[in-house]
């Protein structure tokens, strides 16, 4: 029997791309498709597909969300996260949410249907670039809630006493936490710890 795939992704190119590359495939079919969290939701309901291919970053309900939801309603449901970011921190929230594979969205042509494969039979894969980042951060404290909210408005632009009275605190506290902030990334000024945030997905990517 084929392995039936959802794909959800808000980019109707990427969506077409996929559902071309299943097509010629003749152990595997592309059930439905979704653009957003929301629809994602409803079409598993009805669809009940094999394996899910879900898109990180979307409008309005993200990809960690909808997974999130995803698997508290379906539990057994098994779904691969593509996206075009590589960051460790990004690919850790996903893989903690219960996504069974990661794969970047510049390697779905070579990596997407064995991994739909391997997936649909139990297994977990993660791209091994972002394998590599993984490892290579293994075991370092996390950026707090707050941490990362004090880092949000750095790359907007804010002063320690802007952000300080953005998030009703001192501007020696938000000093403090940037400190904090720095060490724990191993960053050498703001806009170095912005740098890294950024890459490793900390951060939103502006260009998702």
């Amino acid at each position: 029997m084929a392995i039936r795939v959802l794909a959800v992704d808000d980019h109707p190119l990427l969506r077409g791309g996929i559902a071309a590359l299943i097509a010629g495939q003749s152990d595997m079919a592309l059930v439905a498709e979704a653009s957003t969290g929301v629809e994602a939701l409803e079409r598993f309901r009805v669809f009940r597909p094999d394996v899910t291919l879900l898109d990180i970053q979307m409008p309005v309900m993200g990809g960690i969300e909808t997974l999130v939801a995803l698997r508290a309603e379906f539990p057994g449901a098994r779904v691969i996260v593509l996206t075009t970011y590589g960051g460790d921190a990004l690919a850790q929230r996903a893989l903690d949410a219960g996504a069974h594979a990661y794969v970047l969205k510049g390697d779905v042509r070579v990596e997407l249907l064995d991994t739909i494969r391997s997936v649909h039979l139990g297994r977990r894969h993660v791209t091994a670039d972002v394998a590599r980042a993984l490892a290579a951060h293994r075991g370092e404290e996390c950026l707090s809630p707050r941490e990362i909210a004090v880092l949000r408005l750095v790359a907007a632009g804010n002063s320690n006493e802007e952000i300080g009275q953005r998030l009703s605190v001192s501007r020696e506290t938000a000093k403090a936490h940037m400190k904090h902030i720095m060490a724990k990334l191993g960053a050498s000024d703001r806009t170095h710890a912005v740098t890294l945030a950024l890459a490793r997905g900390i951060l939103p990517s502006i260009s998702e």
